[in-house]
């Protein structure tokens, strides 16, 4: 899927397919808080956004959506080990998932594990060869070699 804007801000959003619907003993919808976390991210406004998205994926752990959004928000917030922790982990969960192959990569390198990044950012390219950010990442992680 392509992203919007530059590869270096950070990873760009995609739509929620069948958002996350567990709920708490008070009634606090895991839908809703990402909702609200989503909402917040597209206002820039990350951190607030780490505050729903990250009780949403307590609610919702399998819900690739909800990971996505809170990876985002703590790229946004400069936390570039939080959201490789959380990219990593729907890598984990589903390999085949092209964005979040790119976010890690992003996130790696900022890191400084351009070995991590590359293997990321290449499989990416690998998916979806035609992504212009993808490709960027990748040729960012071979400069940085």
């Amino acid at each position: 899927m392509t992203t919007t804007g530059s590869s270096d801000r950070a990873p760009g959003s995609r739509p929620a397919a069948g958002g996350p619907t567990a709920e708490t003993a008070d009634g606090e919808r895991a839908y809703d808080l990402f909702q609200t976390g989503a909402r917040f991210l597209a206002e820039r406004h990350p951190g607030q956004a780490v505050m729903y998205l990250e009780r949403a994926v307590l609610l919702a752990p399998d819900k690739t959506s909800v990971r996505e959004a809170l990876g985002r928000s703590y790229y946004a917030l400069g936390r570039f080990d939080s959201a490789a922790e959380t990219f990593a982990e729907i890598v984990r969960r589903a390999p085949a998932n092209d964005y979040a192959q790119f976010a890690l990569a992003r996130c790696l390198l900022r890191l400084d594990d351009v070995a991590g990044a590359r293997r990321a950012a290449r499989l990416a390219v690998a998916m979806v060869p035609g992504n212009a950010d993808y490709r960027r990442a990748l040729d960012d992680c071979l400069a940085a070699s």
